[in-house]
């Protein structure tokens, strides 16, 4: 769900039991029909278009620009079409060098948080919208507000969930609610319950139950937990940003926010004891001084404030130049990191035997990264989008790691790799190709979103290093890798720098809390075109990366020079429930003669049961060509490239995508479609 300053976050570094069920993400990005090639590109190849870059914004120029959102939101819903009881709550706004506003909303209905009902408003300098990109697309509208069910009845349905997921001391928060979800299906009055306690290795306990209020059936639920001169253990000897009074120093960054660095030594609760000596000079490089782990702790947290300013114009996590702050020494033996929304902050445990505290660099912007995504897009922690969430701490934990360009800590793509955590040297995730690890993905499949979000994350990470590195052997900074494709063609890579950009404008304005990784694709490709343009090399190489994991197909049709044309709408498209045919558009110009007798139809549907579905593709002659049929396949959405013979139809004029739902009770839509001439 999408954070709020009365409910709890937190995210973990490591691998946590799957807490839930699996929610297939639905993000819409309404948009026009793209001709591949042919509009909208970079006034520089390969540079970034500065027109669509966020410029960075003092604390004030952004509480003013959030000031002016929050007194149009009335006529904002209005021109939404948003229903009477609809409301929209200001999140967040990102301003473009053009005068571009992505405004970020959260939504109410009849003065209830609507879960899954965030959206983005990309707004032009004249005041015309230009697109909107929702969480969902169904109409929130309830039929009644009154429940059948209990609150208490909810908590206790909560409390048994938790208690068979192992949890002890369980007990409800006080940030429990009446809420709407919205997250899939048809809106519906719900409780949210915050179960507290600890998790069975002696993590905090945050799992959110979602009820249905009218039949007191569990809709979704999630752990809350997303997990993650100083001498330090894992970087050397660094400089340390530190306040003197008197005649003592403390661990405290007056240069990045007021950032604070506190001991917990080995309790679980509170915030713990700022560090606090005579000499400004912390730790011994070793666990036998309690400062070691938090100066790396310290630096880690300096390092990450300072990638982001620099990288990407940022101004801490919430963008407002206030610092998190850290705690070090967290349980015994606690082998775990996490960052939580409730104290914003980090928390590191000390490894096995606390001999290996969890605070190395990678794992620090790992953490930190969660605050981020926590106040932009707020990705579901479970399914798809939790895999996406773990995997952008793990992008960016990377981009940290080589921005510090310590000697000590080299940048690579490997994720925990100095902590030692599998007791073998081996690191916790491999970028490169996941599977090393013996559970991540390599790449996307219909039953992804059912791993422990630290595994389904593999196809994010993947893709975005192949997207920054391409694929094949290689060796970076001594360490060898050797990344696959699933569709067995060549990736070449645009850079890491490239890459990061893309993913942060993705992240920031146009994911939302449930997208998935076909709406990732299309918000990355849509980064990728305002940043470099729609014919660029960049943008192009999205494309190839996202379909080596196997999401859409490929820039060239699957030719690995590149040499196809590709035609592309992006435009959402509603599907009746067992109604008739819906149909989306593209038309094609500038080919000659007929079609080819290999045409690829790429679709991209996000529907509860594809079973239910009929797909055809329309020639411009009104021949239709079967795609699939219906079935008893009960998996959810569809994402496939199917050959076409089509060499009877002149390729230009408009070519239609026609899908039916033949079966009730399940919902979903066009996400896309694609028309590739090899």
């Amino acid at each position: 769900m999408s954070s709020s300053s009365s409910r709890r976050r937190t995210s973990h570094i490591t691998h946590r039991r799957a807490a839930g069920v699996a929610l297939a993400g639905v993000a819409a990005l309404v948009a026009t029909a793209v001709q591949s090639g042919a509009a909208s590109a970079a006034p520089h190849p390969g540079k970034a278009n500065p027109a669509h870059t966020a410029v960075q914004l003092t604390p004030s120029q952004r509480a003013e620009l959030i000031r002016d959102a929050d007194g149009a939101k009335a006529a904002t819903a209005k021109d939404l079409g948003l229903g009477a009881q609809e409301k929209l709550v200001v999140k967040d706004v990102v301003k473009d060098a053009d005068g571009t506003l992505h405004t970020r909303y959260e939504r109410t209905y009849a003065g209830l948080p609507v879960l899954g009902g965030d959206l983005v408003v990309d707004t032009a300098k004249s005041g015309a919208t230009e697109r909107v990109v929702k969480a969902t697309d169904a109409a929130v509208k309830v039929r009644s507000l009154t429940p059948s069910v209990s609150q208490a009845a909810a908590q206790q349905q909560a409390l048994r969930s938790a208690r068979a997921l192992g949890a002890e001391k369980t007990s409800v928060a006080p940030s429990s609610r009446k809420v709407i979800w919205a997250a899939n299906g048809a809106p519906v009055l719900a409780y949210e319950t915050v179960v507290g306690g600890l998790q069975d290795d002696g993590t905090p306990n945050q799992l959110h139950v979602v009820t249905d209020a009218s039949t007191g059936k569990e809709l979704y639920r999630y752990q809350g937990i997303e997990t993650g001169v100083g001498n330090t253990q894992y970087s050397g000897q660094v400089s340390l940003t530190t306040t003197q009074s008197g005649s003592s120093y403390t661990l405290t960054d007056g240069a990045r926010g007021g950032h604070k660095t506190y001991n917990l030594n080995h309790g679980t609760s509170g915030t713990g004891t700022l560090f606090s000596q005579t000499s400004d000079t912390w730790g011994n490089g070793t666990t036998s001084n309690a400062a070691t782990a938090a100066a790396d702790a310290h630096y880690g947290a300096a390092v990450t404030w300072d990638f982001y300013k620099n990288t990407f114009g940022r101004n801490g996590i919430k963008n407002n130049g206030v610092g998190a702050y850290s705690r070090v020494h967290y349980g015994n033996s606690y082998v775990n990191a996490f960052w939580d929304d409730s104290c914003f902050c980090m928390t590191y445990g000390d490894g096995s035997g606390n001999n290996d505290p969890l605070t190395s660099l990678d794992v620090a912007g790992h953490e930190m990264s969660h605050g981020v995504t926590s106040n932009t897009a707020g990705l579901n922690y479970s399914g798809e989008s939790g895999g996406l969430n773990e995997a952008t701490s793990d992008i960016f934990g990377t981009g940290v790691e080589f921005y510090a360009a310590n000697s000590s800590d080299v940048g690579d793509y490997l994720i925990g790799e100095k902590i030692d955590i599998n007791g073998d040297g081996t690191p916790l995730r491999y970028m490169d190709k996941p599977s090393k690890d013996g559970a991540s993905a390599d790449s996307w499949s219909s039953g992804v979103g059912n791993k422990d979000v630290h595994y389904s994350s593999g196809v994010a990470n993947h893709f975005f290093y192949l997207l920054s590195e391409g694929s094949g052997a290689k060796v970076i900074n001594g360490v060898s890798y050797n990344s696959p494709t699933s569709d067995g063609l060549p990736v070449t890579g645009i850079g890491r720098d490239k890459a990061l950009q893309i993913w942060y404008r993705a992240l920031t304005t146009k994911f939302t809390s449930t997208t998935n990784y076909a709406s990732a694709r299309t918000g990355s490709l849509a980064a990728a075109g305002e940043l470099y343009g729609t014919t660029s090399a960049e943008y192009k190489a999205v494309q190839d990366a996202w379909a080596a994991v196997n999401v859409g197909s490929r820039s060239g049709g699957g030719d690995p020079g590149g040499g196809g044309t590709s035609f592309e709408n992006t435009a959402d498209v509603q599907i009746p429930d067992y109604g008739s045919a819906v149909t989306s558009s593209i038309t094609v110009s500038g080919r000659t003669g007929n079609a080819p007798s290999n045409l690829q139809v790429t679709v991209d549907i996000v529907h509860t049961w594809s079973g239910d579905l009929q797909i055809d593709l329309v020639g411009p002659s009104g021949t239709t060509y079967r795609l699939k049929s219906s079935s008893s396949d009960s998996t959810p959405d569809v994402h496939k490239t199917y050959t076409v013979n089509a060499s009877t139809q002149t390729a230009n004029g408009t070519w239609k995508l026609k899908v039916q739902d033949k079966g009730p009770q399940d919902t979903g839509y066009i996400d896309g479609w694609k028309l590739t001439f090899p």
